[in-house]
This record gives structure tokens, sequence and C-alpha cells, in this order.
């Protein structure tokens, strides 16, 4: 199977409601970056009265582009998909303003612990300060005037990442779990490739194929391309172990031949995917290390 078609063409038409569907408008934060595409993604979810998903980060310019599009109308929910600086710390400012109890899985916490002299790379991207008010678990509606969201538990990009489709429609919600202009970042202890992959699928069996993610253009026939993501992890995993089996024993070293198109902006990030795919090939047995893995760490097989 061929990997997955990004797609790049957006314009983010910063502090401007812009309509997705009947319904749903989209507003992009002017946070550009390697790692935010062209900004953060909020959503618009009703009409008489509104539900915000994702309002972002503690960003004025766009907290006062969002009331203004709010105009006045009440919100019933604010919806947070994950913690992410980028994503969640604009909610305590817009409950400021609106008074809506804020939505999400719950506060932020790495995907496992950390080893002994483990340093959470991410560790600066997580917003710790934040806290719900109504707590959601995979299977939850959350209800407001003419719309019904269902919650959908996807852990990986971050430890308390949701989906949330839209009920009787063929709209999700996906955050940063799916987005079609390039791959989610993966990075242990913050996140978990063995939850991300086991989370796609839990998108596959949701009937949704248009999704709606937290940075770039919204994503069509949504299935096919979950699909060739999984695939292409699982390219990269077995690009990974070839490259260990040559005798690349770092991450570092590793980076530099399978990553040796991308941006080298962007190679951090990679070496974080790399150490989130070896930790599920330690794991597995097919490649072994001294002690825990490590961004650090020397790699090996010994067959």
């Amino acid at each position: 199977m061929a990997g997955p078609n990004f797609r790049t063409g957006f314009d983010p038409r910063y502090s401007e409601a812009v309509a997705m569907v009947d319904g749903i408008a989209r507003m992009t934060v002017n946070n550009p970056s390697p790692f935010t595409f062209h900004g953060t993604n909020t959503y618009l979810l009703g009409t008489e009265s509104l539900a915000i998903i994702d309002p972002g980060p503690d960003d004025s310019e766009h907290l006062d582009a969002l009331v203004k599009a709010i105009d006045n109308r009440p919100v019933s929910h604010i919806v947070v998909t994950h913690t992410h600086v980028d994503h969640s710390p604009l909610s305590r400012r817009l409950q400021d303003i609106v008074g809506a109890p804020i939505v999400a899985e719950g506060p932020h916490r790495a995907a496992r612990a950390l080893n002994l002299g483990e340093v959470n790379a991410l560790d600066a991207s997580g917003d710790d300060e934040f806290r719900p008010d109504i707590k959601v678990s995979d299977g939850d509606i959350i209800e407001g005037h003419g719309w019904a969201l269902t919650s959908h538990f996807t852990p990986g990009h971050t430890a308390n990442h949701m989906a949330f489709s839209l009920n009787d429609t063929d709209y999700l919600f996906s955050g940063d779990h799916v987005m079609a202009w390039a791959t989610s970042i993966v990075a242990p202890p913050d996140g978990s490739m063995k939850d991300y992959m086991a989370s796609l699928d839990v998108l596959l069996a949701q009937p949704q194929q248009t999704y709606f993610p937290g940075h770039g253009g919204r994503l069509e026939n949504a299935h096919a391309f979950v699909r060739a993501l999984r695939a292409h992890r699982k390219m990269r995993e077995k690009a990974i172990y070839e490259q260990v089996k040559a005798g690349k024993s770092t991450i570092p070293d590793m980076v530099a031949v399978i990553y040796r198109t991308t941006d080298k902006r962007l190679h951090g990030a990679a070496g974080l995917s790399v150490f989130a795919q070896l930790e599920e090939l330690v794991a597995s047995g097919a490649v072994k290390t001294d002690g825990p893995p490590s961004l650090e760490g020397n790699y090996y097989v010994t067959t």
C-alpha cells in the first residue's frame, strides 16, 4: 500500500470564521511553525448556540477574533481534544468571558512514567495547568442545541487525546491524531506509538469519512487515508529495524538516513518518532538496548 497522500494546500485566513459546512466554522490561530503548519484550528459548532472546540494557545488576538465570531451567542461547551499548549490554554480565558464548562478527557500527563534520569523532551509543550470541568471517556455524548458529539478516546499523540464525531453526520473532529498535511508527532514519554496505532483502529471503527483536524485543511475519504497512515507507520518501523540491523546504533544516525529528504528543522521531531518506534521494537524483542530505551541509547540486533 502506498503512503498517505498528504494535502498541504491551505489558506488559514487568520481572524476569520471560515464556514466548513452548515453549522461548523473554522478559525485558525496565527501561530505557524514547522510543528503547527499554518496554525492551530479552532472550530465553532452550532448556529443558535455553540460549542468551541480547541480554543488554542494563550493568544489575545485570536481570543478577540473568536469572541467577535461568537457574536453574543450562548456557548454551552468548550471542548478540548488534548492538552498541548497550542490547543488548550485559551480555554480558561474564553471561559471567563462565555461561562461555559471546559470538556476534556483529563489533565495533561505522560503516557508512561519517566525512566531514571530521563527528561521529557516535550515537557514544555504540555499545558500542566489544565483541568477540565467535565471529564469525558470513550463513548460519552456531549449534547448542545441541535447537535451531539460522541467522544472517542484516541491516545498516542498525547495520553489524554480525544476525537469527537458529530452524530448523524459524516464529520469527525480528529485533533492532532490524524491530519491531512503531515503525520502526527508521537514522542515518548509524552506519547506512545503502541497507543497511537491502536487509536487509528478506533477511528476506522467509526463511520465518519470527513475529518476536521487540529492543523491544516479538512480530510476527505478519511478511512483510506488512515489505512495508508497506518501502513506508513509500519513501513517506518521496518525501515528503522533495517537501519539497526545494518549497524546504525543511534537515533541521530537513523534519522540522517531515513529522513534525509526531510527539512532538517524537523529532524528533532523525527528523532522523537524514531524513539517511539524503537520503544515498540524493544518491547517486542526485535531490537535490543542496554537498560530502558532512551533518546541517547545504542540499539542493536542479536540475530
